[in-house]
């Protein structure tokens, strides 16, 4: 192989970096699906102040949450669904992602979400999700619901009167014009815009990413992910992932096996991302799978429940897989989102209904119109707070463990005082070693008390998420010095660029699909928005080093505007997370690269089982 991402200037080395398991680069540069728990962001809110003027026109009090990269919508699911259990709020989520197909996939899970009953029953429903949602396969049922409802959604994006009228819990207005258009050119290929299981070879792309992931311990694959799962996920709280299957994960990328494995043979398109690669010297747009192949979608729902049977144990083994808890989760949870407007009788013992006993016809929560989904335009991180209706805006502000370098001072202008931040942590993260999980402890403590944050006291202990509180006195402009020039110690956990997502800037439009191994010129279709050329190419250039690599077209750019180098692409989580390049020295060709020098904090209690 050639030159990896570690040896630039600013990174730790490979050796540092890697586990037994292999390369390092095992969850990719694009999130699908969460790595951590859902959470009730209510519960993590500050509490409702009676005093407060924020308030909407029928007199009800109003929760606004700025979350950067959720992924998949699991905290907002929750919420919807444990909104019975707290006072009546009008929720205002604002979702800020890296990706278009992020929010693509937002909004495909929230249309499932939120489909009428009698249109679709609830284990349907809850099915069909699992499969889109974690699976690299379909069935064709499946594959022909995505089909659907992404045509549905491509006429609606450019229509801002139907999609109000059809979708009135979302809101795309503070998307830009070209960011709409790539929106629809997203959905237009989820629809079948290119015919064809060639389009997006799901399974063979599946296949060289754990190949180069790997590398020479692929033959002892199964080995490799037996170790990563009882030696990392189950010592950090995943006891409940089966072997079974995670190897299946692991080797197909299909987590949830629901039919007979046979019916699985079609691809996710909602999983195909885009990457700007260099092929024989010339800048070409690859279509592939980016994504995760080490953790897998099997900690957000199925790690924790409610209902605390499922997760009893027998001769010291859980009872029930990962996968089953995670469908019980599931089902439950959209059982929850589909009461809402109902009736209490309708949650009422029906013969108490019937002979008229304290019937309250009030809805069980508030309807579908008393929360509203807004997508933020890529990049706009750190300008929100030079627009007046975001400044001093937010009560509660989640932070994906990859978007943690985007976390400032700006960001918490944006909030209220006494406003509560959530991040979430790199526990599951299991290329990562104990020590490095630690110091990334101690980097997000530093850059939130930068950004105005203090550590939230009888905050439960967790080694999943860390919680602060916006200080009252902290002026927004305020930045430590010695936190925010951008230059940490040496003993600073730096997180695989791999692992951690790129930044907002680099993002490109759909491009066109990498098809190994033919050499000829591919030209997508015009509905494709921008046009942009794409190579096919072999299977060795599928996984690109990161001299390859470079930075796909900032916002949206058409392919005219200039390329930036894999330095310039790292730069943004360079200057968060790395340490000073001076610190390291690159190591000569041959010698073996010493790991950085990490100093990890005291050991973390164990998270309590609702965090």
């Amino acid at each position: 192989m050639q030159r990896c991402v570690w040896e630039f200037p600013g990174c730790l080395s490979r050796r540092a970096m890697t586990t037994p398991a292999g390369s390092g680069t095992g969850f990719g540069s694009v999130s699908w699906w969460g790595l951590s728990p859902a959470l009730d962001l209510q519960a993590e809110s500050p509490p409702v102040n009676p005093d407060s003027k924020a308030e909407t026109e029928h007199g009800i009090p109003e929760l606004d949450v700025l979350l950067l990269g959720s992924v998949d919508g699991r905290h907002l699911l929750r919420t919807l669904a444990r909104a019975a259990c707290w006072p009546r709020r009008k929720f205002n989520f604002y979702l800020l992602e890296n990706n278009l197909e992020a929010v693509a996939r937002h909004m495909l899970i929230f249309s499932l979400a939120l489909e009428e009953p009698e249109k679709m029953g609830l284990q349907e429903r809850s099915e069909t999700f699992l499969e889109v949602w974690g699976n690299a396969l379909l069935r064709p049922t499946v594959a022909a619901f995505v089909g659907y409802q992404a045509e549905r959604l491509a006429h609606l994006v450019p229509e801002p009167d139907r999609l109000a009228e059809q979708l009135p819990w979302l809101s795309l207005g503070a998307l830009k014009f070209r960011e709409r258009d790539a929106l629809e050119a997203v959905f237009r290929f989820w629809a079948g815009g290119e015919k064809g299981p060639e389009a997006f070879p799901m399974s063979r792309l599946w296949d060289l990413r754990v190949r180069h992931y790997l590398g020479s311990r692929y033959d002892a694959r199964r080995g490799v992910s037996d170790w990563d799962l009882h030696m990392k996920l189950h010592d950090r709280g995943g006891q409940v992932i089966h072997t079974r299957e995670f190897r299946r994960w692991r080797d197909t990328g299909v987590a949830f096996e629901l039919r007979d494995s046979s019916s699985y043979h079609l691809p996710n398109r909602t999983l195909a991302s885009g990457r700007l690669l260099s092929h024989r010297g010339e800048r070409v747009t690859a279509r592939g799978y980016w994504g995760d192949i080490a953790t897998g979608p099997f900690v957000a729902f199925g790690i924790e429940a409610d209902d605390q049977s499922l997760l009893r144990t027998s001769n010291g083994r859980p009872v029930k897989t990962a996968g089953e808890i995670t469908q019980h989760n599931v089902t439950e949870l959209f059982r929850e989102v589909a009461a809402w407007g109902r009736p209490r009788a309708a949650q009422r013992d029906p013969e108490q209904v019937q002979r008229g006993e304290d019937v309250n016809l009030q809805p069980v929560a508030p309807a579908q119109e008393s929360f509203t989904v807004h997508f933020l335009s890529l990049g706009s991180s750190q300008t929100l707070h030079h627009k007046s209706c975001y400044k001093r805006r937010f009560q509660l502000l989640y932070v994906s463990c990859g978007m943690v370098h985007l976390l400032s001072p700006e960001l918490g202008a944006c909030m209220v005082p006494g406003g509560r931040l959530t991040v979430e942590l790199a526990r599951y993260l299991v290329d990562l070693r104990q020590e490095q999980l630690q110091a990334f402890s101690v980097r997000v403590r530093e850059l939130a008390q930068a950004a105005g944050f203090a550590p939230q006291s009888g905050a439960r202990s967790s080694e999943t998420f860390a919680r602060f509180y916006k200080s009252e006195d902290s002026s927004p402009g305020s930045i430590d010095q010695a936190v925010g020039s951008g230059t940490p110690s040496t003993e600073v956990l730096v997180l695989p660029s791999e692992v951690l997502s790129p930044p907002l800037e680099a993002v490109a439009s759909p491009p066109e699909t990498i098809t190994p191994p033919p050499e000829a010129i591919v030209t997508p279709p015009e509905s494709m928005a921008p046009p942009l050329e794409a190579t096919i190419l072999p299977p060795e250039a599928m996984v690109p080093t990161p001299e390859d690599l470079t930075q796909p077209f900032g916002g949206l750019a058409p392919p005219s505007k200039s390329l930036k180098q894999p330095s310039e692409f790292q730069g943004s989580l360079l200057e968060v997370l790395a340490p000073p390049q001076k610190a390291l020295t690159m190591p000569s060709v041959g010698q073996t690269p010493k790991p950085e020098s990490l100093t990890p904090p005291p050991e973390a209690k164990s998270p309590s089982s609702n965090s």
